[in-house]
């Protein structure tokens, strides 16, 4: 198990409003696995990924990832889990335009302070892993939609996180694309990794092993017999 959610929930205070963005939920991240997590906008889905991604304090409840209470972090602390605990896949990439591929995934290295050396083979390695080792001198500008997502999981892959969060990660991508994604994240899941992806998207649910719905706040996890209905409600 990566990440544990006891009694966990988020809310926000807006003026004399108290806005409910998750409600208290037990919730287990475990290794070796890919977990989709479902709902339509504003029902709390991003919110439960940012809890897991140690980017937000609950509110209420407990809050562990890699065995670490999060609630009694601080933002150094938090920092340097994220860092060396969870790598992000975001929908828009938000891979650095001046920078080439490899200068993109050696990024987090660099911020861990490893030297230039190791840091190239590191970064290289992940490319390779992607299948984007021969586009490593290119900027994101000369690269198709479904390879920036590959630069953008070798980015998350090279500091050999445990945790890897996506959020809509194939939203903008072709269908072929969207296919190379997932049978790379599955692949990660498969090796050990844990790999929470936050999706609108039904056809990823063949990928799935579990499948979070979020709605009104609300999260619970749906049974396998009950996947092909999952959507209904997004």
């Amino acid at each position: 198990m990566i990440a544990e959610l006891k009694g966990v929930g988020k809310e926000y205070q807006v003026g004399d409003q108290t806005i409910i963005a998750l409600h208290p939920l037990d919730l287990s991240i475990k290794t070796g696995e890919l977990t989709l997590i479902i709902g339509p906008s504003g029902s709390g889905k991003t919110t439960l990924l940012s809890l897991l991604g140690c980017v937000i304090y609950p509110t209420q409840g407990k809050l562990f990832v890699n065995d670490q209470l999060v609630n009694d972090m601080n933002q150094k602390q938090l920092a340097h889990l994220r860092l060396n605990t969870i790598g992000f896949v975001f929908q828009s990439f938000n891979l650095i335009t001046p920078l080439n591929a490899l200068d993109n995934v050696m990024m987090p290295l660099q911020l861990k302070k490893i030297n230039a050396k190791d840091a190239k083979t590191q970064a290289e390695a992940a490319l390779n892993l992607v299948g984007m080792l021969d586009r490593k001198k290119s900027l994101p500008k000369q690269l198709s939609g479904g390879q920036q997502q590959r630069v953008a999981i070798a980015r998350a892959l090279v500091t050999d996180p445990k945790l890897i969060l996506c959020d809509e990660p194939t939203a903008s991508l072709d269908a072929s694309s969207i296919a190379t994604i997932m049978e790379e994240l599955v692949s990660l899941s498969k090796s050990g990794k844990s790999v929470c992806v936050v999706t609108h998207d039904p056809r990823l649910l063949n990928y799935a092993d579990r499948v979070i719905k979020v709605e009104n706040g609300f999260a619970t996890e749906i049974k396998k017999n009950e996947l092909t209905n999952a959507f209904t409600l997004v």
